[in-house]
Parts: structure tokens; sequence; C-alpha cells
């Protein structure tokens, strides 16, 4: 008798459809579609804003902004996919990807032969969607966001940029985004509640004062962009009855008849039941991303706002759960459609194509109460039956939260989505509430891109993502005597050159005040591309949405917001941790390299058997960040103090005109552009090759954490966490294996309690797959289309991303418990 043998492929597979479901027969045909289409260039947007502009070019800004939406949801492409539930498209085809001229032309230009050509992020372009870029490419001409950004740029700055030693390219090739609308109010009240708000403030205005005047143009705008949505949902209640009229298929029939109903209410109107919330929140969400293609654009706290809805559907008898799991999963589906091209310099910073939309669920409420609730569980069970690398999903973490709870999140964590993260409300509400932020504000906030944080519907944008400093390259500069190594260009002031050097207390001294400047630097980057984006570029719906703009009658980057602060974000802080340390021990303590030696072999990448010796003793005979050790740990606790302090000095460009803050912190999320900035940056003091990846995020360089877990969470957490509020981004990789059986799984719920209440950790994430199934993806991507990896602060289709990048997700230090 023959013996049947099951895989464990299969087992794992059975035992997450057991727990959490599988997605419905239509479902599971709308994921393969979505799978299957190819990102391709998509002219229309461009076309249709070319169009716009001439036509309104003489109008003020605000007002030319809104009437550019206006055209696009007038003509762009709809359509309505057999099986969705959910109607709202962002380009003529999911996953195609607009381009948005306003914002930058150049590059697509440039790069129009490569685009099928790149070694990851690859979108195929046809010739005709060529012929229609090149045709409409004079117009923009010196007349974008880039063009007036690079030229606005002071000279010591932009030198700085130019070599990309303070990156900021996406802040001047796109709009801002990192931001959440209140959904929960659009969903109680509808956009009717804010054109009345808009219009009741209109009539109060009295045009003789400047101010007043300026701010009638914002509120035309408004209720020209409401108006357009209003019209954008109508065209959908056409073409769904439309549908409807030629089908034969009797459900379908009724299920676009439906469609068609509920269109005519949202979002103008308040949401009535679970299925108008979800939609007018994907179509409001929808719409933000074609107004301006700024990323991470988050969803909020979602199970919050959808929770009653569901509750009272459920009650009625109007929904089932398996309904509204469906509805949660057609929503996932369609923000995967969702699609952004970026430069080239631009995607090296952002792997993998993501739009960093996040979801955030759990946490408490503001008397310090457990805020789970159904919704919490179903969307849960939505993302994983999805499973796709988008949306994010955010865990906020919280003492009192359920073991149940957290054994749930664990279950998810298994099925190797790098999904959920958790960001720990113990260190970012007290952080919020010492900045100014309300307490009933404080305990509302959510997961915003990455592990950025914000208040939904009260923040500004770019509550981080500003500029990305690079320590690495920075600590050359510094050791060269303020002249880049790379360049030859002096960019600081010279304190001395690290050869003539006899302690580590003058490299630190160095290191402060060149620190400090570069700091500075990076401020006026920022304030450059936060200046010409207000000059030119406000997003009117977004703005609308976002209290108190219209109290204010002011656009977010104006001054709108209820609360705004911003972050940069500081890259390569594991290899500073590292160099210093080496710099410390071998060179200075204990005499085993000369200051020259170090310096030498530094230049020539380590060549030749001496810098080999040199380069095994760096990685081998110093002690290592992630292992608990205050040797390494104090030293970069130490370094990144001047950044800390100094970037509190500078406000941003909204202080002083409405938002509470108005000021700048600290961050750590670099997403991808530790490969990017790795490029640029010689070997390192720490053994690290000339142009290899830095270390992502605040994590320890790969394979040098040694100790475990607990000791990479001891580590990260002596950083002052507290002042880094604009993200401690940490990433763990574990073997499937590990969490195959119940024990292992309840010690990391006990692993990350420890690390939230005891080590008061701000942030962790989980990679669960093994080297053997990436290295094997890599070899035969078309077997592993949908293997997805956690790249930074956000997951991603390994298969996608470059060799480059792959590679470095590889040799990730797999942890055990």
């Amino acid at each position: 008798m023959s013996k049947t043998i099951v895989s464990q492929e299969t087992l794992t597979k059975t035992h997450t459809e057991n727990h959490f479901g599988k997605l419905t027969p239509r479902m599971n045909r709308y994921r393969e579609s979505i799978l299957n289409a190819k990102p391709y260039v998509d002219p229309e947007r461009a076309v249709l804003t070319t169009e716009a502009y001439k036509n309104h070019q003489q109008e003020q800004i605000d007002v030319l902004r809104a009437n550019v939406l206006k055209h696009i949801l007038e003509k762009m492409t709809i359509y309505i996919e057999p099986d969705t539930l959910l109607v709202g498209n962002q380009a003529q085809e999911n996953r195609w990807a607009p381009v948005f001229p306003e914002y930058s032309m150049n590059w697509v230009i440039d790069e129009l032969n490569t685009f099928e050509k790149r070694p990851g992020d690859v979108f195929h372009i046809t010739e005709d969607t060529k012929q229609k870029l090149c045709e409409i490419a004079p117009f923009w001409k010196n007349n974008t966001l880039e063009d007036r950004g690079l030229a606005a740029f002071p000279p010591e700055g932009r030198v700085f940029y130019d070599l990309g030693i303070i990156g900021a390219d996406g802040n001047i090739t796109s709009g801002d985004g990192h931001i959440a609308v209140d959904y929960q109010a659009l969903l109680q009240h509808g956009l009717k509640w804010y054109e009345k708000r808009v219009k009741n403030a209109m009539h109060k205005l009295e045009l003789t004062d400047y101010e007043q005047q300026k701010k009638l143009y914002f509120y035309q705008s408004s209720l020209i962009v409401i108006d357009a949505v209003k019209d954008f949902a109508q065209r959908y209640v056409v073409l769904a009855l439309n549908e409807a009229a030629k089908t034969t298929d009797a459900a379908r029939k009724k299920e676009l008849q439906l469609i068609a109903d509920i269109m005519g209410r949202v979002p103008y109107e308040p949401a009535v039941t679970f299925r108008e919330a979800v939609q007018s929140v994907w179509f409001i969400h929808n719409i933000l991303q074609i107004e301006s293609n700024g990323h991470s654009v988050s969803y909020g706290r979602m199970d919050q706002y959808l929770n009653p809805y569901y509750e009272e559907d459920l009650a009625e008898g109007r929904i089932t759960e398996k309904q509204a799991t469906e509805l949660l999963t057609n929503l996932c589906l369609k923000t995967l459609t969702i699609n952004k091209i970026r430069s080239w310099a631009h995607t090296e910073f952002s792997a993998g194509s993501p739009l960093y939309q996040n979801i955030t669920i759990g946490g408490q409420n503001e008397s310090g109460e457990d805020a789970t609730n159904d919704a919490s569980y179903l969307i849960l069970k939505a993302i994983v039956q999805a499973h796709l690398p988008q949306p994010n999903l955010t865990v906020r973490y919280f003492h009192g939260l359920s073991n149940h709870f957290m054994r749930e999140c664990v279950e998810v964590i298994k099925q190797g989505l790098g999904m959920p993260a958790f960001n720990n409300d113990e260190i970012i509400i007290p952080s919020f509430i010492a900045r100014g932020v309300k307490k009933e504000d404080a305990y509302n906030y959510s997961a915003i891109g990455c592990v950025e944080t914000a208040v939904p519907g009260k923040w500004g944008y770019r509550c981080t993502g500003m500029s990305f400093v690079n320590f690495p390259r920075t600590l050359l500069i510094v050791m060269n005597g303020g002249i880049d190594p790379e360049s030859g260009k002096r960019l600081l002031p010279d304190y001395g050159h690290f050869t003539a050097m006899t302690s580590y207390k003058q490299l630190m001294t160095a290191w402060d005040k060149s620190l400090r400047e570069i700091t500075r630097q990076s401020v006026i980057i920022e304030n450059t591309c936060d200046m010409v984006l207000e000059q030119g570029y406000p997003d009117i719906l977004c703005s609308t949405l976002t209290a108190d703009c219209i109290g204010r009658g002011k656009t977010i980057k104006e001054g709108g917001a209820v609360y705004d602060f911003i972050s940069g974000l500081q890259v390569g802080i594991a290899n500073l941790a590292d160099s210093l340390a080496a710099i410390k021990q071998l060179v200075f303590e204990k005499q085993r390299i000369t200051p020259q030696e170090l310096w030498d072999v530094l230049q020539n990448n380590f060549a030749g058997e001496h810098g080999k010796r040199i380069r095994q003793m760096l990685l081998d005979d110093v002690a290592k960040y992630g292992n608990d050790d205050d040797q390494v740990d104090e030293l970069v606790v130490q370094a990144y103090q001047p950044y800390i302090d100094e970037i509190s000095k500078y406000h941003n460009t909204r202080y002083g005109r409405g938002p509470n803050g108005g000021l700048r912190y600290a961050g750590t999320s670099s997403i991808s552009a530790n490969v990017g900035q790795g490029h640029s940056t010689l070997a390192t003091p720490d053994g690290r090759l000339a142009r290899s990846p830095l270390a992502e995020g605040c994590s320890p360089e790969h394979a040098m954490d040694t100790n475990g877990p607990t000791a990479v969470f001891k580590s990260v957490s002596k950083l002052h966490t507290a002042d880094i509020t604009g993200g401690v981004l940490l990433n763990q990789k574990m073997s499937p294996q590990i969490l195959r059986n119940e024990e292992n799984c309840m010690k990391l719920v006990a692993l990350l309690r420890t690390f939230f209440n005891r080590l008061h950790g701000y942030h962790v994430q989980y990679n669960i797959v093994s080297r053997d199934t990436l290295i094997a993806a890599q070899k035969h991507p078309k077997e592993y289309r949908d293997l997805i990896v956690r790249v930074a602060g956000y997951s991603a289709f390994f298969v996608g991303l470059s060799k480059e990048t792959q590679d470095d997700i590889i040799e990730r230090t797999e942890q055990s418990l």
C-alpha cells in the first residue's frame, strides 16, 4: 500500500486557510489578473495635465491646480473590472504608472528607452506612449517642480545635493504625500459637509483684506475639487448601469446596480453601510493618488473608523463576516493597482515600486483601554488572504494588548509578508504629547508610510521623508579634513585630517562640528523643496480633507494643518557605530593600526594582502553594534546626538503660520536609500567595501549581530528613541521553521513584549523567509512571482527587485529564538 507524502508547504497552506480562510473565487481571479498585469508607463494623465495647464495657466495657482484635477477626473479612462465590488482606478489599466509632468519631465525623457532595461522596477513602454510624452515635453521645459527646485537651491546647499551626501531627489520630482486624511470625518459627514464649511467661510470674507482675499482662492478651488469628485463618482454610476444593462449574469447585474446606487451617494453623502464606508475610503484614497504622486498616502486607523459600520451591518443582518472580509480583500487588491514610476536615481531609494500605503490597527483609546475590535481581526484576515506587499500593515502595540491578538499578529508574521510591523504607543504617544500634541490626538496617531507616525487628518505633509543624510560618507569627509574624498571638493571647514589626529576625542570634536554643519545644509535643502512646492503645487483635495485648512483658509503647505512636524532620515547608523568602534579600539586604544595605515587602505578599498589583513582585523577584532556591547552602542548614541540637537533648532517653513509645532526631529527610516547611498560611499572603517550597501534603518550590519535578537533589541533601545520621533526602523529576519511550533510563537510574543515594555523599543518588523528560498527565487523568478520580503519599512515582491537589493536582503542575519 503506497504512502501519501504531504509536503511542509502544503501543510502550512492548509493551516493558513483553516485559520484565516481563503480568497473567494472572484477575489482569487481578481488577484491573478492584477499579478499578471504588466506595469506600463501610462501617458494619459500627463497629456490631460498638459491640456489643463495650457487652458488654465492664467488662473491663480490654487484654482489652476483644482482645474487640473477636475479636467483629469472628467476625461481619464475609467473601467470596472469583472470581479471587483469596489470601483475607482488610477490609470488606464491596473498597475500602469501615470506620468506627472508638472513635477518632473527631464528624467522621463532621458530614460524613455531604458525603462524596460532596468535591473529592477522594470516598466514597459509603447512607442505611442514615447511619442505622446515627447510631444508634451517642450511645454514643460524649465517649467517643472524639479527645474524650479534646482534653480532655487543656494549654491552651497546644491553641492551637497549634487554629490548625494544629502539626498532629496524625491522632494523635487514628486508631490509630498506622507499623510493620512481624516477618513472618520469623511465617512460621518460626507464631502457635502466640507462643501458647506467652505461656503460658510467664503461668505464671511472681507476681500479688502489681502490675507482674506488669498483665502478666497483656496475656497474656490476646494469647491471645484469637491464638485469634480462628485462628478467623477457619477461617471461610475453611468458606467455601472451600462455594464448592468449589458450583462446576462443576474447576480452580476444586481452587483453593478448596487455599485451604481452606492456611487450615487458616496463620497459626497455620509456612508451608511460597511460597504459604502469601504467604497468611500477607497475612492478618496485613489483620487489623492491621482491629484499628486506623493507616496506614503495612508489609510490611518482603519479598524477604528470601519468597525461601527461593520457592527451595525452585522446586527441588522446586512452583511456577514465573510462578505465583510471579501470587501477588505477587495480593498487590498485595489490598493496594489496603484503604481508609481520614479527616476532611476529615486528608484534606488525606493526599490520594489512601493507606495507605502499603510493601514494601522490596534493600540489603545484615550482612556488607555484596548482599542482592538472586530474590524482589527477582519483586517488581519484580509491581509493574509490577499497576500500582497501593499497595503502596509502596522499594529500599534501597548502593554494592554491581549495575548490572543498578539498571537494572531504572530500568525500573520508567519505568512512571510513582512507584516505587521509594530509601533510602540508607550514611546510615541508621550513623545507627541511632549511636543504639544493634544492628548486625544496623540492617542489617535497612526503609521504613515513606513514607520513614521502622525495624527490622521490633522498633520501636515512629510512627517518624515524629507532629506537623507549619509552618516558614513559624512564620517569620511570629516576624516579627510572637510574634503569629500570621492569628488575632491571641499565641503566643510578643516578641523584636522585623520592621519594627523592623536586621539579619538579629536575626531569626535571634528565630527560634532561637521555634522552640525551638514545638518544645517539639509535644512536649507528641505526649505527650498518646501518653498517651491508651496509656490506652485498645492494639493487642494488633500488640503480640504485635512483639519484645519478650511478654518484657516490655507493649503497644507501654507500652514493649514493643526500639527506640522517633519523629519529627515539618517542613513548608515550601524556603519557609523562599527566604524567609530574600529577607530577608537584599534587605532587609538590598542594602536594596532596607525591613522595613516587605516586611511590608506580605505582609499585603496582594502586592495592587496595588506589591505585584506587590515579589513579582516576591522571585521573580526572589534565590538559590533547589535550585540548589547556598550563599547560600541554608546559611541553611536554620542555620535548621533549632535544631529538630534542641531535639527531641533530649526523651524520648518510653516512655523508661526498656524500649525502647532513647525519643528524638526530625527528619523532612521532609510527605505532602500542604504543601497543608493552606498553607491556613492567609499570604503568605511567598519570594513565595508566601497560602493556596497550601507546598513538599513537602525538595524545592525549584516552578520555582525551574533548574540541573538535580545542583544539586538538592547542595542537599539539605547538610542534616544524619544527624540527620534521620525521613526526607529528595525528589521529582523527569521527562518520559517522557527515559528512552526506553538512554543516558539509564544516566545516571540514574549520577546516583543519585553522589547516594548521593558526596553522601550520604538518599532520592529520581521522577514520570515529562509536564505535558501531567497537564493532559489533569484535563480527561478517565475516560480516565486509572489514571494514577498520586507525591504525596509515596506514589503515588496522579491523578484521585482534589482539583484543588488536582493543580495542585500539575502545577507541579513537570520535570528533564532
